[in-house]
């Protein structure tokens, strides 16, 4: 039981602090009169925050609640750290210092939402996936699911950039990098999601492993 309420509570507490990020950040935009949610909505960060959110939340909840998690709740996890961890590294070697949107300027990004999507949760999920070593070993096939989600917001976001010229980030934007240039991009980010599936799964195995024997 000190198993399930250490991790169903860090779950919990971690998933409701990326939704409320997103509530916060959303608010803050809407009383500034610049939410535009048919952009904010569609930006990776965002939509794994959410995803990640509510994975968290249902899981923390399902070990507080006594129950074990399923197959299908760990393979659900393994998408969200790897999707989490992707957002950390790109923001901060990618987007930390690009433009503003010219619409945007003077306006300030509330810090604790920002710094809770980009930096503390990709930590601690990742923490949290790594050490919690009880349930179902996945099989290794099963870090290829962690694409499926990046490959269909992929073509979501070059659907729509092709149709009404915008686009969430500059490294997929062929009138910023060139049509070469943002193919490059796609292959690198997924096969970045792919690498990351079998090391995230292979770090848990071992620590499994480890941790089991000590």
């Amino acid at each position: 039981m000190l198993y399930k309420g250490v991790f169903g509570t860090l779950r919990l507490a971690l998933g409701l602090a990326l939704l409320g990020s997103v509530l916060w950040q959303v608010s803050d935009r809407i009383s500034v009169g610049l939410f535009r949610p048919f952009e904010y909505f569609a930006y990776f960060s965002i939509d794994s925050s959410i995803l990640a959110g509510l994975v968290l939340a249902i899981g923390g909840l399902t070990l507080l609640q006594g129950k074990d998690e399923s197959a299908r709740s760990h393979t659900w996890r393994l998408i969200a750290t790897v999707n989490m961890i992707v957002v950390g590294v790109v923001y901060h070697l990618l987007l930390g210092d690009s433009a503003v949107d010219p619409r945007d300027i003077g306006y300030d990004w509330p810090r604790p939402p920002n710094l809770v999507i980009h930096t503390y949760a990709p930590i601690l999920i990742t923490v949290d996936y790594l050490l919690s070593i009880k349930g179902h070993k996945l099989k290794w096939r099963k870090a290829l699911w962690v694409v499926a989600y990046p490959f269909a917001w992929l073509a979501f976001s070059l659907v729509r950039g092709i149709l009404d010229g915008w686009w969430p980030y500059w490294f997929i934007n062929p009138g910023e990098v060139g049509v070469i240039g943002m193919f490059s991009y796609v292959f690198a980010i997924a096969a970045a999601f792919i690498g990351l599936g079998f090391i995230v799964l292979g770090l848990r195995l071992v620590a499994i492993r480890v941790l089991s024997s000590g």
